[in-house]
């Protein structure tokens, strides 16, 4: 049937296109630097002015590959996500999320939904120390190499690989893995958000160089020191090595702002009121200095009589008056007899509600990895696959009291997932603060080798499933969550996995003959793969139109549907609403649609309608792209 008068837009089958997007911006910015559409660059050197560096040498920091990198970076990938029911806990009311995929295929579909929404990412990536998997990044065709490295596609030539220091590019194989991955984490994150790294001393110095690329020298916020171990290791054959590195940077450091962290118990014990001041608990200081001043240099005699001079070679570090208008407002204590070395009393109600967090953790206070370690084997029950490094639960917790409010309602990002520490962190902050807190974690399903758990994807979701199963419990002697005021607790997980599209792709012909073309063209008369089903459908139309994981996905009215209310009684339309960005769309995928069929649809001229190309005939395609912003599968 030939078409005419067809109006409405073509469904995006892939994310977002990066480079053009830079381009428009660019274009936006400098729009006399363009001709016919290209870059004029003598014109854009003119634009610039004084800010064009033509010298023959300049500071840059390259590595072999780091343009295949970026290729890769704007290669849009053609997967999808599909929800996992099965594997998820309470699917349609949590708002957490977990990812198996390769991470950065991951980032790139979530590119669009969540632009500038997170607040805080946390990764800790390969550290290259020559034995961990590298990801063998493909720019020709990267979900083509993670269908082959999971088994979906012929595993022959499977290309986990690890990176020995032998190899040629032993470093510029890290950089070109992390770059685009950093690249676009920087895109997701808010304008006052923050990303911290973990690394140890083999790629510390080029994830600096490289995150100053990516985020901005002037946005380094700190290099944290992390003390791993908690003992010296006496075999070491140089020195010991007992520390990582956090690094930390912003998105944009004049709009972050970092949270205080809590007051341990042992410096809240050292206030206290002996004389029952009604300004309440304080503690003492020394009132002498080491710097010498002869004026404040004089006797002071103590309410039982006794005269005190300050210690040799030191003076007071008050003033005669000033000394009398403290002892008038009695912030000067002499002992509860009167008779000792007078000190400077500081009342906490004066000092600041939190602790500045400072550059060396010490394991006393976040952690270390045997402390990890043991946390894992306990919530998994001591089974076979343990990681050799993962991170203690404390860590994580003290980078999201720095980044993120109490009570806080934001995202949380984690593509290097690993054993899902970041996971339990967010679940368990959120109970001790009553936070509303979400966090995003994406792992690939990377081999393990082992027996109980196949993949390290695995290994994360049974982790997170089971900490929820405790907390449910109101384990540890905390409350349990039916206690719990507004807002409720999410002890959920909504799993999704990476996976080919289900739009049918363009393969091409082995001979280019009328009848190969004819028989190529005649798959086409349905867009969708075969096994195809309308949640995953949905999920991918939403994902490449920007809606997030957690958009509601509902029959517009019951007696559209063919029975049921969820999404597999395959009602006529569905509304599909993601409340974060408030925004939403309606879909019907059934195979022939009718104006008949939208009597209890209500569209307006802004609404988005997606639908098969096939499902519509002239006429109500003609009158669909009247009502509303048509979009066809």
């Amino acid at each position: 049937m030939v078409r005419r008068n067809r109006k409405g837009e073509a469904v995006a089958t892939t994310s977002a296109d990066f480079l053009a997007e830079q381009i428009a911006r660019l274009k936006g910015l400098f729009p006399e630097a363009f001709t016919e559409g290209k870059v004029d660059f003598d014109r854009f050197h003119a634009t610039l002015g004084d800010l064009v560096d033509d010298g023959p040498e300049r500071y840059t920091f390259t590595w072999a590959g780091k343009r295949d990198a970026i290729r890769l970076l704007q290669t849009p990938t053609r997967a999808t996500l599909v929800p996992c029911r099965e594997e998820s806990v309470d699917f349609d009311e949590t708002q957490h999320i977990f990812i198996e995929g390769d991470n950065l295929e991951v980032l790139k579909l979530l590119y669009k939904p969540y632009f500038g929404r997170v607040k805080m990412i946390y990764i800790d990536p390969p550290y290259n120390t020559g034995k961990e998997f590298i990801y063998p990044d493909n720019y020709t065709d990267p979900l083509a190499t993670y269908l082959q490295l999971t088994g979906q596609q012929d595993a022959e030539g499977n290309l986990l690989t690890s990176n020995p220091e032998t190899s040629g590019r032993y470093h510029s194989s890290w950089l070109s893995m992390m770059y685009p991955r950093l690249f676009l984490a920087r895109q997701l994150l808010r304008e006052d958000g923050v990303i911290f790294v973990s690394i140890d001393d083999h790629e510390v110095h080029n994830l600096r160089m490289l995150m100053n690329e990516v985020f901005g020298e002037e946005n380094f916020v700190s290099n944290i020191v992390w003390q791993k171990k908690f003992s010296p290791q006496s075999d070491a054959r140089y020195l010991s090595d007992n520390h990582d590195h956090i690094l930390l940077y912003a998105r944009q450091k004049d709009r972050w702002q970092r949270h205080l962290l809590p007051v341990p118990e042992s410096v809240e014990s050292r206030y206290s009121n002996p004389d029952h001041d009604p300004r309440g608990p304080w503690s003492s200081g020394d009132l002498s200095v080491k710097t010498y001043n002869p004026a404040y240099d004089y006797p002071i005699t103590t309410p039982s009589g006794r005269v005190v001079y300050p210690s040799e070679g030191r003076c007071w570090a008050v003033s005669k008056e000033r000394l009398q208008e403290l002892i008038a407002d009695n912030r000067i204590w002499f002992g509860k007899s009167g008779n000792n070395v007078p000190r400077l009393k500081q009342f906490r109600s004066e000092v600041q509600p939190g602790m500045v967090p400072v550059t060396v953790w010490l394991h006393e206070q976040v952690g270390h990895n045997q402390e990890a370690t043991q946390e894992l084997k306990r919530i998994m029950n001591d089974v076979e696959t343990v990681f050799d490094t993962p991170k203690p639960v404390r860590l994580v917790k003290q980078m999201l009291r720095i980044a993120t409010e109490t009570g806080s309602d934001c995202v949380v990002l984690d593509f290097f997932a690993g054993s899902c520490t970041t996971a339990q962190a967010v679940l368990e902050l959120n109970r001790e603060d009553r936070g509303s807190r979400r966090f995003i974690g994406v792992q690939l399903p990377e081999p393990t080798g082992k027996s109980d758990f196949a993949t390290v994807a695995d290994l994360g979701k049974e982790r997170i499933r089971r900490v929820i199963a405790e907390m449910r419990r109101g384990n540890g002697g905390q409350s349990a969550p039916e206690t719990r005021e507004a807002p409720p607790e999410d002890l959920g997980l909504k799993v999704f996995k990476l996976a080919p599209s289900n739009y049918r792709p363009w393969v091409g012909v082995n001979e280019a003959t009328p009848d190969a073309y004819a028989q190529q063209m005649a798959l086409f008369a349905d867009p969708l793969v075969e096994g195809w089903t309308a949640e995953s459908v949905i999920y991918e139309v939403a994902l490449k139109e920007g809606y997030g994981l957690n958009c509601r996905i509902e029959p517009i009215s019951p007696s559209l549907t063919s029975g049921g209310t969820g999404v597999g009684a395959r009602a006529t339309v569905y509304r599909v609403t993601d409340p974060d960005k408030e925004q939403r769309f309606a879909i019907c995928l059934d195979d022939a649609i009718g104006l008949e069929n939208f009597s209890a649809v209500s569209l307006e001229k802004d609404d988005l309608f997606v639908c098969r190309d096939a499902a519509l005939d002239d006429e109500t395609a003609a009158n669909l792209a009247l009502r509303c912003r048509l979009i066809t599968i």
